[in-house]
């Protein structure tokens, strides 16, 4: 009998090795010693056989009952000689296949069992254990349709309670000043009250299980994602930080990091700058949070400075005091803090100064103010004798060795150039009122688009 057994695994081998592994008879149940003994040695209870459970008959008919009660099995076939216990027939599920040894073995006074049930490949057969756990399926499905569309019923009406909650923007206008961080808030609350209606349908439809399974996974999803999307969070959280902080106003005068420019207003994702040419530069509120931020707005007070050289041979001192005091003259700079210059670099040719004054930026453009004191000071500075030196470059050429032309040098040295006549001071009537052409463009950017802002006058600035 085992080479036709044999053959019959060999075959089922084409269609997966676990069938014919399973089909093949186990030596060890042909040996008695390799199965467990019928006094119940496999630590299961014995299953009893009536008045006489010793004889091969009662045996057999003993398993033959057990089988006919067991879907699956009702077509095993069972014969005993001398306490060997031996199965044919076929099953649809491989699982009977041991699932019928072991039923044998538990039977008092078996000592062995060959076990030569194989599955069976009839697609019908297959097919109809999975059509009817379908059904059944689908007949608990219907059974539970009250109660899911109560449950649906639930979640909707959480969602429903959420979103009412959310739309209140005076209650958390009130808890937080911020708008931004009240409509987080909001949005916290509705996912919140949300989260409760569906733990209450999951509890109501006896599935509370999952949700411990669904918010595990979840969370590992979601630490994964946060990984993934470090820098648009690291984004999120220096938003909420900026709000928070309120480090300038709308049309402020700004510099960040390198970039220069009008606020035009600060995003959920990105502060917007228009730039003294005009245009439109996004920032990303990460770079902008953890950048310095230079406000030329906050104070209207601000200082310009120049620098002029005048010639070696005149005295720096006085010419100090002559553009200090000819700065003071001018009517758009301030007296407090008074103007005033300092000695910058004593150069090859020249002597470099550096003054120093102060507008209102209220009243006086700081570009048309620094131009004007640039040129009334250089024309005073002229008139009064002092000279404004150019570059002397000294040129040596190779035609003659340089003996020869150091007696040249000598013998023709080169004339000091002439004074130019003075110069009246420059008058003090220029215009330096203060440009508004591209703070004109930012109201009218801020006042055309419906772009979010989160900027708050209301708040002080940090």
């Amino acid at each position: 009998m085992k080479p036709i057994f044999i053959v019959v695994a060999l075959a089922l081998g084409l269609t997966g090795a676990p069938l014919a592994a399973q089909a093949l008879p186990s030596l060890a149940d042909s040996n008695p010693r390799a199965s467990p003994a019928a006094d119940g040695g496999d630590g299961t209870a014995e299953i009893a056989t009536g008045a006489t459970p010793d004889t091969d008959s009662a045996i057999a008919e003993r398993l033959r009952g057990i089988y006919r009660e067991l879907d699956g099995l009702e077509t095993t076939r069972v014969t005993v000689d001398s306490g060997v216990v031996s199965l044919s027939g076929t099953v649809a599920d491989p699982k009977d296949v041991e699932r019928a040894r072991q039923i044998a073995l538990r039977v008092k006074g078996v000592v062995a069992v060959q076990n030569n049930i194989v599955r069976d490949s009839e697609l019908s057969r297959n097919l109809a254990p999975v059509m009817g756990r379908l059904n059944e399926r689908l007949q608990q499905i219907i059974q539970l349709l009250p109660l899911l569309a109560v449950a649906l019923v639930i979640i909707l009406l959480f969602w429903f309670i959420g979103s009412a909650l959310a739309r209140a923007k005076f209650l958390w206008a009130r808890l937080s000043p911020n708008n931004f961080l009240a409509d987080l808030v909001a949005t916290s609350v509705r996912l919140l009250v949300t989260l409760v209606g569906l733990i209450v349908a999951l509890d109501l439809l006896g599935a509370s299980t999952l949700l411990g399974a669904i918010l595990g996974s979840a969370g590992v999803i979601g630490l994964a994602i946060g990984f993934a999307v470090k820098d648009t969070v690291d984004n999120y959280v220096s938003s909420v930080m900026l709000s928070i902080r309120q480090p300038f106003r709308a049309n402020d005068h700004v510099v960040i990091g390198d970039r220069e420019g009008r606020v035009i207003r600060l995003t959920s994702r990105a502060t917007i700058l228009m730039t003294l040419d005009g245009n439109h530069l996004r920032i990303p509120n990460s770079s902008v949070f953890k950048a310095d931020i230079l406000n030329y707005t906050r104070n209207p007070d601000r200082r310009f400075d120049f620098v002029l050289g005048v010639d070696a041979g005149d005295d720096p001192g006085e010419a100090m005091a002559v553009g200090s005091e000819r700065l003071g003259e001018l009517p758009f700079v301030l007296g407090d803090p008074a103007p005033g210059a300092r000695l910058e670099e004593v150069g090859d040719s020249s002597i470099l100064l550096r003054f120093i004054g102060w507008i209102d930026q209220r009243e006086t453009d700081w570009f048309k103010a620094r131009s004007a004191a640039i040129r009334a000071v250089k024309m005073t500075l002229e008139a009064r004798g002092f000279g404004l030196p150019e570059p002397i470059y000294r040129l040596r050429f190779d035609s003659g060795s340089p003996l020869e032309i150091a007696r040249s040098e000598r013998k023709s040295p080169a004339p000091r150039p002439k004074a130019k006549a003075p110069q009246p001071p420059a008058p003090d009537h220029q215009d330096v009122s203060v440009e508004t052409d591209i703070a004109d463009k930012v109201q009218e950017e801020r006042a055309t688009s419906r772009e979010e802002d989160m900027l708050d006058h209301r708040r002080p600035i940090e």
